[in-house]
């Protein structure tokens, strides 16, 4: 499975809610476009270090396709919605709102992520496992 085709969604590992939102997108991944890395993990660590990122503090979520973008806080939500479709469509369209209000909105519930109470424990299936990478990416 080639990473360079995939989006790949990198998220706080240790963040109830922010595995709470990786089950989301997994349960509607129905075209097999995205894969996972904990921030925390040596593919999340490797990401961050070669872009000069923050690698301590998780406090944000990016989402990268390799050789052509990455995207952080609320452009990145806005861009899972887009790719997930159908339904979830018109969620992309508040791509519009100046990123300034939509990132404070992200910043705030990003602050108060870990105080909020989400019950994630999901038994996944092999095929789900395997969209997870652990080790570094090797571009």
């Amino acid at each position: 499975m080639s990473l360079q085709s995939k989006h790949i969604v990198l998220y706080d590992g240790d963040c109830p809610m922010c595995n709470y939102w990786v089950s989301f997108i997994l349960k509607r991944d129905s075209q097999n476009k995205f894969m996972f890395a904990a921030l925390q993990s040596e593919f999340g660590q490797d990401f961050l270090k070669k872009r000069n990122l923050n690698h301590i503090e998780f406090n944000t979520i990016y989402l990268f396709k390799p050789q052509q973008y990455y995207l952080i806080k609320s452009k990145a939500i806005f861009k899972i919605f887009s790719l997930i479709g159908g339904i979830y469509k018109p969620l992309s369209w508040m791509k519009f709102f100046p990123e300034f209000i939509s990132d404070k909105v992200y910043d705030l519930i990003s602050q108060n992520r870990k105080k909020v109470h989400v019950e994630v424990c999901p038994i996944l299936t092999l095929e789900e496992r395997e969209k997870f990478i652990t080790e570094p990416f090797l571009s």
